[in-house]
């Protein structure tokens, strides 16, 4: 099967996204947690959080076009912090239900029946059943000239895992411990299957598969 330019150009606008979203292949699947100056909630399902660097430790993520009100990207900007919340299998339907178009007086949380919590002095909501979740500092947002849509940059500043034995001993958190799920287009959502841990790739050395290890375990 070929899809050419002219017939991508030709597609409804409907069968257009779901094409090119699913494009992409497997994607994260987050509920970026935020609340205004006036302390109303908000909450929505963001499927392009990514990885920007490690020191400092940056996460990008991709807003669609600010031309209708987007209360995350408000939120964001009005607050300086949000919240970053992996969706798992038991809470993948309420957080897929975030991306309908709430009034901004109505909560996400209790309209889909999720619960927001609150750490330290941390001015953001959480999501009480994510089993992982990162505290971000608003650090960059830019427009891209291409599309209208915002690329936000934050910093990671805290980082709550619900089970220790997924931190392992090099750093690595073994996301499927947490039941975290996948995305594909913007409707399919995936549990996974580990194929192996491989090494760091150089020229000079063959590849060795990696135990995914607790930390502090005495396991090898």
């Amino acid at each position: 099967m070929h899809i050419c330019s002219a017939d991508i150009e030709n597609l409804d606008k409907l069968t257009r996204v779901n094409l090119i979203n699913s494009l992409s292949g497997f994607k994260s699947a987050n509920l970026i947690g935020t609340v205004d100056k006036l302390g109303q909630e908000n909450l929505s399902i963001v499927s392009s959080v990514f990885h920007i660097g490690a020191n400092p430790p940056l996460i990008g993520m991709i807003i669609r076009p600010h031309s209708v009100p987007r209360h995350t990207l408000e939120n964001i900007i009005e607050t300086g912090v949000y919240t970053i919340n992996h969706v798992n299998t038991e809470i993948f339907a309420q957080a897929h239900q975030t991306s309908a178009r709430y009034d901004k007086h109505i909560s996400e949380f209790e309209a889909v029946g999720l619960q927001a919590e609150y750490k330290i002095s941390f001015k953001a909501p959480f999501v009480l059943q994510s089993k992982l979740k990162m505290a971000v500092e608003l650090m960059s947002t830019q427009t891209i000239e291409l599309n209208q849509t915002e690329l936000v940059i934050g910093k990671i500043t805290d980082i709550y895992l619900e089970d220790e034995l997924a931190y392992c001993d090099d750093g690595f958190v073994d996301l499927e411990r947490l039941n975290t799920v996948a995305l594909s287009g913007l409707d399919k959502y995936h549990s996974t299957t580990a194929i192996a841990r491989l090494s760091y790739a150089k020229c000079d050395k063959p590849l060795s598969y990696l135990a995914t290890s607790p930390k502090n375990s005495d396991s090898n």
